[in-house]
């Protein structure tokens, strides 16, 4: 397909700062449709354009890495169902309400969202791997709607005071292959930093685990700023952002994490939705009453726990 010179001379950036219904990207649009009915989702034809929008703004309008991402998040929901089948935030309320996880109100000076993980609220004992880390793909679904967030991507914290040995040992290398995948390739958001803090030496073997399956360019963002943090992140982060435990003069990190605890419970049935959808692609519609997803989460956190043990035993 030739695009028209209106729009060949537009770069990536450029072309993401328009509108979801510009017409100049209607051509890159047909295009990522057009590769999608040639190739493995040839039997999906009716991904919509909003959708399909996500994953070109994440890679820039580059229709042959957008196909690659797309067709990855894809086989990642087909590969992991442990943890793409339940997105209830209903299910893990009680590590959420630890303070664990928050989305920041301000964007930085970029533009980017701005994620916390405080790894020391949670308590291996009462959660598994598999549930934190779907905490972190029900913001992911959340976010990655947002069009500014499309644009400008992400950037995230992780406070790892706290971490212990019974953390380390829920990262298996199987897990580690996913969260890194999901990191890199697998979601249509841009990472364009992750900040470690309070990282004691012992963290440095499950990193030393992860790093392997991450691109040269995530590894290039990653930062550890260590226990004495709050002069270094506050050359990525204005103060206005930051929470003030983080060197920062906006909300108290439980002000913000309550709050986007609530965002998630409002936003419980449209994540119920993408989670049981065959591709992912879930128009927002009005609450509707609960479709017993919570029994499903139960029985797969069952499921996975007893398969934990056994990854450790053998």
């Amino acid at each position: 397909m030739s695009l028209s010179p209106e729009v060949s001379h537009m770069n990536g950036p450029q072309l993401s700062e328009l509108p979801d219904d510009s017409e100049q990207l209607r051509p890159y649009i047909s295009r990522l449709r057009g590769a999608l009915r040639a190739g493995e989702l040839s039997a999906v034809g009716s991904l919509s354009s909003g959708f399909l929008l996500r994953f070109l703004r994440a890679r820039d309008f580059n229709t042959e890495l957008s196909l690659k991402l797309l067709l990855n998040y894809q086989r990642w929901r087909r590969e992991s169902p442990e943890i793409s089948s339940c997105l209830s935030p209903s299910s893990v309320l009680g590590l959420l309400n630890t303070s664990y996880h928050a989305v920041l109100p301000q964007r930085d000076g970029t533009g980017s969202r701005v994620l916390i993980y405080r790894i020391g609220q949670w308590n291996p004992k009462d959660w598994s791997a598999f549930q934190v880390f779907r905490v972190s793909l029900m913001t992911s679904e959340i976010i990655s709607r947002e069009n500014e967030t499309q644009r400008q991507g992400v950037k995230a914290i992780f406070d790892l005071a706290g971490w212990s040995l019974s953390h380390a040992l829920q990262i298996n290398p199987s897990l580690a292959r996913k969260i890194s995948s999901v990191l890199s390739d697998s979601f249509p958001l841009k990472v364009r930093g992750i900040h470690l803090v309070n990282e004691p030496m012992f963290f440095r073997p499950v990193f030393a685990m992860l790093r392997p399956f991450l691109p040269d360019k995530i590894k290039q963002r990653i930062h550890m700023h260590g226990s004495d943090f709050q002069d270094s992140l506050s050359g990525f982060f204005s103060s206005h952002v930051l929470p003030p435990e983080y060197g920062g003069h906006g909300p108290g990190i439980t002000q913000v994490c309550q709050g986007w605890t609530n965002h998630l419970l409002q936003s419980e049935n449209l994540l119920q939705q993408i989670a049981a959808h065959p591709t992912g692609d879930v128009t927002a519609t009005p609450d509707d009453p609960g479709s017993g997803l919570g029994t499903v989460c139960f029985s797969l956190d069952l499921q996975m726990r007893h398969w934990t043990v056994l990854s450790f035993l053998f």
